[in-house]
């Protein structure tokens, strides 16, 4: 039991703290964007961040995608089946590509159609229109190189991938100073200039991950996998990826509706609002690494036809999220005085964000547990249904209309509107507990036997 624990610790580690720093490090542009922004306007802070949540969307089906290839990428890894990784990786990206395509045509053509959906604030319609056209390419970009992470990260070059996408985040934000302030004889562009510092930013993401997987003994992007697929594994990618797609729209939707009814309330909601997502994002980075690399764990357990361990590693993974959320808590409320005195905002934007930052406490908890079951444990053994549903209901039975209801018929003020919609991950943690319990995650989808 000794050796088993020691190895269940070294492998843990050797895969969250990578993708713990790679959520920190991107956490960290949001909030280099917050902080260089705000410098300028308010609303140009505002702006960007209700521009932002087309990024989000974006990210909404990337993840989707990607916890798809992740899932089936783990298993056949850990049983040793590097070509059937290979196969589905190229299958993987071309759905990417072309839905991030779609993406890089609409904040090209169509900005201010997108930011009327966030906002009737005429000031943050053309400041956030601006930032879309210039950012658009980076859409495109960034769905390429999150497919080949992906990749990486379950093929055991997590430390790679997690190098990637750090030294982008650094390079962004260097770009973000010297850019948006004009800094070293270059013109001063502001909003724009944030923009081209992410779009840079992402094009060295993506020439180094193609570079990368170009070495020897890397999983690589064949030709032949791409104009050929394997229908078989085609299949059990939308078996398995479909619920996790409708998982992502109907949360990542419900959230995004968070915005929208916060974006309606004036430009002071908007920015606490915009300051607590960010702040809270930074500080659940932990309890994100913890979930990603707990799931990837557990799929090789599972691939490979160890179902008793990978239960066991499940229970522990549980109890280290009530951990890793309750710790990230009681950071966030030892920071929270600190924020407040960075941070430039109006008197009355300040003490909204005060509070908020003290209400997400209660998220984060409940947060890093349900990332660890619903992005973790649960889609590793194929059981990534109960996300879909229990998202659904939570999202657009609670949370969404208790939100609008608040907001425009009752008119209540706005840190009570924060405080219902900020109830969503409680509200989920009983079914997320029983359907735990039933563990239909341990399964081995690599067995033929198991897909019919």
């Amino acid at each position: 039991m000794v050796t088993q624990t020691a190895e269940f610790r070294r492998r843990l580690i050797k895969l969250i703290l990578p993708i713990t720093f790679q959520q920190i490090m991107l956490g960290l542009v949001s909030a280099s964007d917050a902080l260089m922004l705000g410098a300028l306007t308010q609303d140009a802070l505002s702006a960007v961040s209700l521009a932002g949540q087309v990024s989000f969307v974006e990210n909404m089906f990337l993840f989707g995608l990607t916890a798809g290839l992740s899932i089936l990428a783990a298993q056949y890894w850990g049983k040793g089946d590097v070509d059937a990784v290979e196969r589905i990786f190229a299958y993987v990206m071309k759905i990417t590509a072309a839905m991030s395509a779609v993406f890089f045509l609409a904040g090209l053509f169509a900005p201010r159609a997108l930011m009327r959906i966030f906002t009737g604030e005429a000031p943050l319609i053309e400041r956030g229109a601006v930032y879309l056209r210039w950012v658009s390419p980076a859409f495109l970009l960034t769905g390429l190189s999150q497919v080949y992470q992906t990749a990486l990260k379950n093929s055991g070059r997590a430390g790679i991938a997690s190098a990637v996408s750090c030294t982008s985040v650094v390079v962004n934000i260097a770009l973000n100073a010297l850019f948006i302030f004009g800094l070293m004889g270059l013109p001063r562009m502001e909003i724009a200039g944030a923009a081209i510092a992410t779009v840079l930013a992402r094009v060295m993401e993506a020439v180094w991950c193609v570079l990368e997987t170009a070495r020897p003994g890397r999983v690589k992007l064949r030709m032949k996998n791409l104009l050929r697929g394997d229908r078989r594994l085609q299949a059990d990618f939308w078996r398995y990826s479909l619920p996790l797609l409708g998982n992502q729209i109907v949360w990542g939707l419900g959230f995004t509706m968070y915005s929208v009814i916060m974006g309606h309330l004036g430009t002071d909601a908007v920015a606490a609002n915009s300051v607590a997502n960010i702040v809270k994002n930074l500080i659940s980075s932990l309890c994100f690494g913890l979930g990603m690399g707990g799931g990837i764990l557990v799929g090789n357990e599972l691939g490979a036809g160890r179902l008793d361990r990978a239960r066991e590693y499940g229970s522990r993974l549980c109890r280290l999220a009530l951990a890793c959320g309750i710790g990230s808590a009681l950071l966030l409320l030892a920071v929270t005085p600190a924020i407040l005195a960075l941070t430039d905002l109006s008197a009355q934007a300040s003490r909204y964000l005060k509070w908020m930052l003290v209400m997400c406490t209660y998220n984060l908890v409940a947060q890093s547990m349900n990332v660890m079951t619903f992005n973790g444990i649960f889609p590793a053994g194929g059981d990534s249904r109960f996300g879909f549903y229990c998202d659904a209901a939570v999202m657009w039975g609670y949370a969404v209309p208790v939100g609008l209801l608040a907001a425009f018929v009752l008119k209540l003020p706005v840190l009570a509107v924060f405080f219902l919609i900020n109830l969503d991950e409680l509200v989920k943690l009983p079914a997320v507990y029983r359907n735990y319990k039933k563990y239909k995650w341990v399964k081995d989808l690599t067995v033929p036997e198991e897909r019919a």
